[in-house]
């Protein structure tokens, strides 16, 4: 008898890679309300439908070509290492467009993560993670230019509780805060995680986000901008690749 096919089979194989994602245009047996043969290598799903007659616009099975296509886009970077005190976003953010300017931090600089109008960063006046709050939080005009990570921050929670948390010190950045930085600073941002964590037996990184890549090209206006390469390696916690 075939099993069911369960949230956590689904998420095991959105982990290693071999789920594919397949649009149709007619109503399908959904997943939950189906079975399904154990995955073998080149060979899709054999889905069944349920007794609950349950329908969806699109299925899940394995990827059709073995190994993960994400596998193919293995990159090689060093790990600079940074404090995992609950700002290590912000920390990697800093000295990320110093290296891309050839600036090396004072250890006192990385520690405090303050950049003044004089310094390697004339997008940011105080702090990143005051920045974001000033364009979110403080106008509201200028919030409207940040219609992305509005979005994201209202999925989770109300805007006046993000508006207190961000005002915090120990206020933690993600992918919100990478959205808004990215068009405040003109800043290509890419975030990686290791090669192990997709399948991978290496010691590469694969990319999965990217930010403000239309700061890539130059124009008439601004220099092309070089990436900053963040890696995320689980625990939210985020180091520098360079």
């Amino acid at each position: 008898m075939a099993a069911m096919l369960s949230n956590e089979m689904v998420l095991d194989e959105l982990r290693h890679g071999f789920a594919q994602f397949e649009l149709v245009t007619s109503l399908v047996a959904s997943v939950s309300a189906s079975s399904y043969r154990p995955y073998q290598r080149g060979k899709p799903f054999a889905l069944s439908a349920g007794a609950t007659g349950h329908q969806f616009f699109a299925r899940i099975g394995p990827s059709l070509g073995g190994a993960s296509p994400a596998l193919k886009k293995v990159e090689r970077y060093s790990v600079q290492k940074i404090t995992g005190d609950g700002r290590c976003m912000f920390r990697a953010m800093v000295k990320g467009m110093a290296f891309n300017k050839g600036v090396k931090l004072h250890p006192r600089d990385e520690r405090d993560d303050a950049v003044d109008e004089k310094s390697a960063f004339p997008c940011v006046k105080d702090e990143l993670r005051m920045a974001v709050k000033e364009a979110i939080c403080d106008d509201e005009k200028e919030r409207l230019k940040y219609e992305e990570a509005l979005v994201a921050i209202t999925v989770e929670e109300s805007l006046r509780r993000y508006c207190q948390r961000i005002g915090r010190s120990d206020f933690w950045g993600g992918e919100s805060e990478l959205l808004v930085l990215s068009k405040l600073c003109c800043q290509p941002i890419m975030v990686y995680i290791p090669e192990q964590e997709h399948g991978g037996r290496g010691s590469g990184f694969i990319p999965i986000a990217e930010y403000g890549a239309e700061f890539r090209k130059g124009s008439k206006n601004r220099k092309a901008r070089k990436a900053v390469r963040l890696l995320y390696s689980g625990r939210n916690h985020y180091d520098l690749l360079v």
